[in-house]
């Protein structure tokens, strides 16, 4: 499941420096100057998830397989871009190709690094990208609102329908609401994926703050100061101190973040938001050979599931021996799940739940 996350915001804001620490890699150029990201880079990334490697030490499997989600350093966008300003019309499509979007806003003061705009102002900066992308979205609304007022005309009634919400879309995206943003039916929701908006893909916040920022970090007070969303995620992240943990060892990280008093790179936080924010949850298989975590969606069944192993195993599919991680790990493993009387058999309507270690048997 090739799923991608587009990392955006203003030039200068440390897109790029997260994305290298993100992917180990220092394939993104940073550099102190806009539109130093030129071309989109993609990274895939691992979901950080340690109950997969509880899962290896157990059945003592020769590998270990994560799941994954990649990520789109996107070049920075600047005011201007929906009419082609920096090469706007060019990064705005690399978005367009993405299922979800992640905004770097920078909360940091540094005179060695500049601001597109002059003076540091964080709830200017995200307003400035937003804007940008509603307004992609409305000249995508205006050519496809032409189109539709001929075909209601002619009687389709499937065209005035989503001609209807379409302008009733528009009077928001013009009052500054982001698509994902609004309280729509499900009916309104499929219509919505006709439109194919940026605005209407799953958004979230990565606050840049200062490294003695990240353990004082005040979500509430960021959240009031950017006049944010009240649904939307924010992650705050020190690209500075994530640059450097990518330089270090597992265990040379772990003793940096001890001596900062923090549990977790903010990378690793920022991964499984991200994650969630696609609708996304896990399921193991387990064995010798190795154990993997698959994705799928949250709320798909066990065909489905058992689709995402092999597209014959969903045709297949004739039910799934599930058991929850924490049974798998409590009883030692399959035969003791068993043994225990925790192991379930489910069949096609069985919704996959979050950690289920599964074996499905499938028709050969």
């Amino acid at each position: 499941m090739a799923l991608q996350i587009g990392i955006v915001g203003l030039p200068n804001v440390g897109k790029s420096t997260i994305f290298n620490a993100l992917t180990k890699s220092g394939g993104a150029e940073v550099g102190n100057y806009p539109f130093c990201t030129i071309d989109p880079n993609v990274g895939i990334v691992e979901v950080p998830d340690p109950r997969l490697h509880q899962l290896t030490e157990l059945v003592s499997s020769e590998k270990t397989i994560p799941a994954i989600v990649e990520f789109v350093d996107i070049a920075g966008l600047v005011k201007g871009a929906s009419e082609g300003e920096g090469l706007g019309n060019k990064f705005l499509s690399h978005i367009r190709e993405c299922d979800a979007i992640a905004q770097v806003v920078r909360l940091f003061e540094d005179e060695n690094v500049t601001h597109v705009h002059g003076d540091l102002d964080p709830k200017s900066d995200r307003e400035v990208i937003e804007s940008e992308l509603i307004l992609a979205d409305l000249q995508t609304l205006e050519r496809r609102l032409q189109k539709l007022e001929k075909e209601a005309r002619s009687g389709d009634k499937d065209a005035k329908e989503l001609l209807d919400f379409s302008q009733k879309l528009q009077a928001e995206l013009n009052e500054g609401n982001l698509a994902s943003h609004l309280n729509l039916t499900d009916e309104e929701k499929d219509l919505m994926r006709q439109l194919q908006l940026i605005t209407s893909k799953p958004f979230m916040y990565i606050a840049n703050v200062h490294e003695d920022d990240m353990t004082s970090f005040d979500e509430t007070k960021i959240r009031e100061a950017l006049t944010i969303h009240p649904s939307a995620k924010i992650v705050p992240i020190s690209a500075k101190i994530e640059q450097e943990i990518g330089q270090l060892s597992d265990e040379e990280a772990k003793e940096f973040l001890d001596e900062l008093d923090l549990k977790e790179p903010g990378l690793d936080a920022f991964i499984r938001h991200a994650y969630d924010l696609l609708g996304l949850h896990t399921f193991f298989t387990a064995g010798p050979k190795e154990s993997r975590a698959w994705t799928v969606r949250k709320g798909a069944k066990a065909p489905q599931a058992a689709g995402t192993i092999h597209t014959d195993f969903e045709k297949g599919f004739i039910r799934a021996e599930v058991i929850p991680h924490n049974h798998y790990l409590e009883h030692g493993g399959e035969q003791g799940a068993k043994a225990k009387g925790v192991m379930r058999l489910e069949g096609k309507d069985y919704i996959v739940q979050d950690g289920d270690v599964i074996y499905f048997r499938v028709a050969s």
